[in-house]
């Protein structure tokens, strides 16, 4: 039937049905440049194309729960997020933390509510327990290079990690568990979540693997948003609440052991 025959309140109920399913039109979505360093199995690779882990995931997530701002992953580097995010190159990082050598750029921190931490692998050998990671001492260490240590008082330099604790630096935790199965290696230093993820890709060594109960570092997970970003903090806590109420948050990070904790609500002050 034409439009035109339809009674005048069924051709209102009609414009406001598409109004409503248009509210936002497509030139009216703000992007959100989200910056994406190798950080297993939060982000995989995307340096390389690789469009895996919980990033996008949680991006996708978003970007399902409303339509003002579409997120979009912009690859970055460990080393090069901080000067690309001072550049203005993305607006957003997830999953960090202010102690992470942020102190001196100006961000808006966003809490989100997720708690990771960082354990102690060893190979199981008979008669070997959790005693063994109560002392560091002449035990060769295998760490991820640029990490945050809490037993190294957070000293992310080479020389001093290398001289004073043994280690061996790499730019990944499943070479670093490799050097523990094989011997170059007494103690890895792994992120649970990713720990998990490694082990569930390859069962087959788990009855080979003795994870510490003594926990080195909590992780505590912020959104940090450039001063110049196209979202508010407080926007982005509101859509992170939704996610969490909506039960999207522990589809994604329970299965890794990744912690739901309260989030504080952000600060209106830019840091520094």
């Amino acid at each position: 039937m034409a439009l035109k025959c339809l009674p005048v309140w069924m051709v209102h109920c009609a414009v406001l049905s598409l109004g409503t399913f248009f509210l936002t039109p497509a030139w009216a979505v703000q992007e959100v440049r989200v910056g994406a360093a190798h950080f297993p199995p939060y982000t995989v690779r995307p340096e390389i194309g690789v469009d895996t882990g919980l990033l996008p995931q949680l991006l996708d997530a978003l970007n399902q729960l409303q339509g003002d701002y579409h997120f979009v992953i912009v690859p970055t580097s460990n080393a090069r997020r901080y000067r690309e995010f001072e550049q203005g190159r993305m607006d957003m990082v997830l999953f960090e933390n202010p102690t992470w050598g942020w102190n001196t750029i100006a961000h808006n921190p966003v809490d989100m509510g997720l708690e990771d931490v960082e354990v102690f692998v060893a190979k199981r050998q008979p008669g070997r327990g959790q005693t063994y990671f109560g002392d560091l001492a002449n035990k060769r260490l295998a760490l991820f290079n640029g990490y945050h240590y809490a037993f190294a008082g957070f000293n992310t330099s080479p020389k001093a990690l290398t001289e004073k604790f043994h280690a061996s630096l790499t730019y990944s935790h499943a070479s670093n568990l490799q050097m523990v199965l094989r011997g170059r290696a007494d103690i890895a230093l792994i992120t649970r979540s990713h720990l998990i993820d490694l082990l569930n890709k390859n069962p087959q060594i788990e009855p080979t693997v003795l994870v510490s109960d003594r926990v080195d570092y909590i992780y505590h997970h912020y959104a940090l948003l450039s001063p110049r970003a196209p979202i508010q903090g407080a926007q982005l806590a509101k859509m992170l609440q939704a996610l969490r109420d909506n039960g999207q948050f522990a589809s994604i990070f329970a299965p890794y052991k990744i912690a739901q904790v309260p989030a504080q609500i952000p600060g209106a002050q830019a840091v520094p």
